[in-house]
């Protein structure tokens, strides 16, 4: 049996052209999504409702994303959970710094709307292996 949040997604992202596709990309593939526009909102869900992954906005205003996944993987209660950085900085360096902060991969914008839904798919499966 699948548990409910399996396919749940919470999404940090304060632009909301950006998180309006991300959520759109992933509920027509059947994730359940939950959105925070702040890092410190990001955090807040990701304590209350365990999802399964998080995409996480590096450029976010006040706490960047960055600092929010360190914090994140600090805490007993949400370490376990996937973080995988959504960034327009794709620069060289930029792939070991999301590393070195506790994601998992990153993924860059522009979102590649065709496969998009299936990278984080790919990203869960990896995190189960």
């Amino acid at each position: 049996m699948v548990e409910d949040n399996a396919k749940t997604v919470l999404v940090v992202e304060d632009n909301p052209a950006n998180m309006e596709l991300a959520v759109e990309l992933l509920e027509v593939r059947g994730f359940r999504t939950l959105q925070a526009a702040t890092a410190e909102e990001g955090i807040c869900r990701a304590k209350a409702e365990r999802p399964s992954l998080i995409l996480m906005d590096i450029g976010l205003p006040g706490m960047d994303g960055l600092a929010a996944t360190r914090l994140l993987k600090q805490d007993a209660q949400t370490a376990g959970i996937p973080v995988v950085a959504l960034t327009a900085q794709a620069m060289e360096g930029d792939r070991e710094k999301t590393l070195a902060a506790g994601c998992l991969g990153y993924i860059t914008k522009p979102i590649d709307t065709r496969t998009f839904a299936q990278t984080i798919t790919l990203f869960l499966s990896a995190q189960r292996s």
